[in-house]
């Protein structure tokens, strides 16, 4: 396991102070209101090729070059946009001057080189959550996409979801809920961490290149299912932790606007599937924000219980929200429960168009990266806690793990 406790002088705080500090990319091409942006694609698989149609579903992408370490993934995902240049090395795509924009869609493990290497090429980056794979990971894509003056976009798209924004508004800024003191969120039987591998790849395939996949993790002979189900290690992502959590933890955090815990603890572990992976199939998350809320993660493959959702537990009421709609339940006698419906598209096409916007305007998009960097760091501190077997102290000044 990758995470590191020892204590570290962060840099998030300092690196949202600097952001009008100009360097020679600030005066890189900035996009009119008419302006096609050129995009490049790093990392083809199902994720990357989904938010790649969205952005060609704007009408305001021309999709340039694609990377990938397997041309399977690069073929697929030209055959929307057949003109593409393939790429087996992301620094190589990111040599293509014409490049406005990178959508980054590569494995967790891979998540931090690769979004440095584009803020640093002066591209502005589109990025999958979690934005980390470890926890000092983020400062320094903080810091990057700051020196560099680049939109950097996470992929934490319920900051664009019409219902969660309309939500807050209603029930969270105006006090109807009253104090807040707990935040319940679950996500069970979440399919995609229990991806079988197909036939075709219980044998490597000549041109899949193994050793770029892994990158800086330990090497391991071909094993098709860290290859496809790559969620389930612990040494290329977080498990459901930072895959599933981190999404509602980064609602808890824009609803209640507090957004570094106090303290994490987390216990679990893989009770049912002992198929060789490393991340938990069952989990239970608690974090602690100051003396002000608790929020906790409750998560399960087992095939019992399915569905996911955020709860906020106020002395005047509670709201339910997840992707579909949201609930709102008064305490006053008599009160009728307000349950108003999500988009019937994903909504993750507006977050797209939100950043497209921005590398328009200039403007700070929804999910900026210091706000993924957060909500990456509080699921850190779970995941931290299940690997170590004990309560993280945090301290939220200089956003530093405590020491025993």
């Amino acid at each position: 396991m990758q995470y590191s406790t020892q204590p570290r002088r962060s840099f998030l705080a300092n690196a949202a102070r600097g952001a009008a500090v100009l360097t020679a990319s600030s005066y890189m091409r900035i996009l009119g209101a008419n302006d096609r942006v050129n995009l490049g694609l790093i990392g083809a698989g199902e994720r990357g090729r989904h938010v790649m149609g969205l952005f060609l579903q704007t009408g305001q992408v021309d999709l340039r070059a694609v990377c990938d370490i397997y041309p399977e993934m690069i073929d697929k995902a030209k055959s929307k946009a057949p003109n593409a240049v393939s790429f087996s090395d992301h620094r190589k795509l990111l040599e293509t001057k014409e490049l406005d924009a990178i959508l980054i869609g590569v494995p967790d493990h891979w998540h931090a080189a690769v979004a440095i290497d584009a803020l640093n090429a002066g591209k502005d980056v589109y990025v999958e959550k979690p934005l980390t794979l470890r926890i000092e990971e983020g400062p320094r894509i903080v810091r990057a996409a700051r020196i560099n003056d680049r939109v950097c976009q996470v992929g934490l798209q319920q900051r664009s979801g019409a219902h969660y924004i309309e939500a807050k508004q209603k029930y969270i800024d105006t006090g109807a809920l009253g104090k807040i003191t707990l935040v319940r969120t679950w996500w069970h039987g979440n399919g995609y961490h229990l991806r079988k591998a197909p036939d075709y790849l219980q044998s490597k395939p000549g041109n899949l290149d193994w050793a770029r996949f892994l990158g800086q993790v330990k090497w391991r002979d071909w094993d098709p299912q860290q290859y496809w189900n790559w969620r389930a290690y612990l040494d290329f992502g977080g498990g459901q932790v930072t895959d599933l959590f981190t999404h509602w933890i980064d609602v808890v955090h824009m609803f209640l606007g507090q957004d570094i815990p106090t303290s994490g603890v987390a216990a679990g572990g893989v009770y049912y599937y002992k198929d060789g992976r490393t991340a938990p199939d069952t989990i239970n998350v608690l974090l602690e924000y100051g003396g002000n809320y608790t929020a906790t993660f409750e998560a399960t493959l087992a095939p019992g219980i399915q569905g996911a959702g955020v709860e906020f537990c106020g002395t005047k009421g509670k709201l339910y929200i997840d992707r579909g709609r949201y609930d709102f339940q008064s305490i006053e006698r008599g009160a009728k429960p307000v349950t108003v419906m999500g988009p019937s598209y994903d909504f993750t096409l507006d977050h797209v168009k939100n950043f497209l916007d921005c590398c328009k305007s200039r403007k700070r998009p929804n999910c900026d990266v210091l706000a993924g960097a957060r909500s990456a760091q509080a699921s850190h501190l779970g995941n931290i806690s299940y690997v170590e077997k004990r309560r993280i102290d945090f301290d939220p000044i200089r956003e530093e793990i405590l020491p025993f």
